[in-house]
């Protein structure tokens, strides 16, 4: 299904760039409608957030019904199985268990001195959750509604709002309330899209704003972040799927191809990239890629994203691979390999790295623990997992002592004179004793 291509080699070139350089929209087109559409909201609030969600979502919507009522969760908790519960809790436990070990604690060093430094570490006052719609409500990202709410809820944020678009009858699906409700959300709004990012970040007479926004989302979702980014803290700008398999000869190409296929099934955009020194395996992936899509309910997309963005690449030595993954950053990294755990050192940007044959992708996805929100398009040589962090600030402090200050003002002096700023300069000098304007 994917030819096989020799690495390195002009071939090869053309198609890692066409990789790299893929998009998922028009953002030249589709900023200027964003704009408008933040613009809207910000001078009309509920009245354009309804015409909105009435346009696009639920044509019979009422503002009543913006925010999820008491007696709405108690529908929904009626509407799910014990089993689901069961499974939710476990999840969240892993999830909660993973990223405690993320949370930062405040911090002061005291010198003989008697100056003391430290770190105030406070969660932001508030933080929005944007869950997409998921097919209407048919199938709801509930793993979304756990890798965005828990973090928040560790970080200590008293108020975390989850806005997610409305079902066309106005309602949202069970099992996404009670997840939420479930992690710790303390409020749910209907509302999607560019409309209801701006909703958070402005706030309307219904909404009340957030400090950060995170969350996965369509074009739209992502270009109202990037464009609001600085008025709100946000998690990242989330491109297309992606996953990237680094296979030896011992490795299952049933196994690779399913991997592969969990990725390329999101949309035409997704990229599937398997590299591996093994002729026969990378034949082999191949059949199994055929094969295995012709029965996924999803795959004419798989089949698209494999066709526009897919790769088998063949390296002479693994040491190659390394280096090939290393310069295309993926989002998701699987090592098939007999030894993986002595090959992870050489891995240096990957958003999360999945070690040996029982390790799928999707694993990371919903339960181990790990969050699956996660730098994409190459951002992972800078940027790291969405965690507990996101939704912490750091605030500095400073006490200098009497003889902290009088060792250290000459220097501080001379470093302000040297930028040109008299008045930090003066700041030292007026309490040494001699006259702010003056010489020492």
């Amino acid at each position: 299904m994917l030819d096989l291509i020799a690495y390195p080699s002009e071939r090869a070139a053309t198609r890692l760039e066409q990789i790299a350089t893929r998009k998922i929209g028009s953002a030249e087109e589709l900023e200027v409608q964003v704009r408008d559409i933040l613009a809207d909201i910000k001078r009309n609030g509920d009245a354009a957030l309804l015409r909105y969600t009435r346009r696009f979502d639920a044509p019979d919507f009422q503002l009543s019904q913006l925010t999820v009522s008491e007696s709405e969760m108690d529908a929904a908790y009626g509407k799910i199985d014990k089993g689901f519960l069961e499974i939710l809790h476990a999840a969240i436990g892993n999830i909660t268990a993973f990223h405690q070990h993320q949370l930062r604690a405040s911090w002061f060093t005291t010198k003989p001195d008697g100056s003391i430094v430290g770190q105030m570490v406070r969660p932001v006052s508030a933080a929005g959750l944007y869950i997409p719609g998921g097919r209407g409500g048919k199938t709801p990202l509930i793993s979304s509604v756990l890798m965005n709410g828990i973090p928040a809820v560790i970080a200590g944020v008293r108020d975390i709002a989850l806005v997610t678009p409305p079902q066309r009858d106005g309602g949202v699906n069970a099992h996404l309330l009670v997840a939420a409700r479930e992690v710790g959300v303390t409020r749910m709004h209907k509302a999607g899209s560019a409309w209801a990012v701006a909703a958070l970040a402005y706030g309307t007479a219904s909404m009340q704003p957030v400090d950060v926004i995170v969350g996965p989302g369509n074009i739209y979702v992502t270009l109202a972040k990037k464009l609001l980014s600085g008025e709100v803290g946000i998690d990242l700008l989330a491109g297309p799927s992606e996953i990237l398999v680094i296979a030896d000869q011992q490795a299952n190409p049933e196994h690779i191809a399913a991997d592969l296929l969990s990725q390329a099934e999101h949309d035409p955009t997704a990229s599937a990239v398997l590299i591996t020194p093994s002729v026969a395996v990378a034949q082999q992936v191949s059949q199994c890629l055929e094969t295995q899509s012709a029965v996924l309910p999803r795959r004419d997309l798989a089949r698209q994203a494999l066709a526009r963005y897919g790769a088998i690449f063949i390296v002479q030595q693994l040491q190659e691979a390394f280096g090939l993954a290393n310069k295309l950053a993926p989002e998701h990294l699987e090592l098939h390999l007999q030894d993986p755990w002595s090959w992870l050192g050489k891995v240096e940007n990957a958003g999360a790295v999945f070690l040996g044959d029982n390790t799928p992708e999707p694993v990371g996805d919903y339960f181990a623990g790990p969050n699956h929100v996660l730098p994409t398009a190459g951002t992972a040589r800078f940027a790291s997992a969405l965690g507990v962090e996101n939704f912490q600030k750091k605030t500095s402090v400073v006490y200098y002592s009497r003889e902290a200050l009088e060792r250290d003002a000459q220097a501080i002096i001379r470093l302000a004179e040297l930028e040109g700023l008299d008045a930090h300069a003066a700041a030292i000098r007026v309490r040494l004793g001699g006259v702010a304007s003056g010489a020492n």
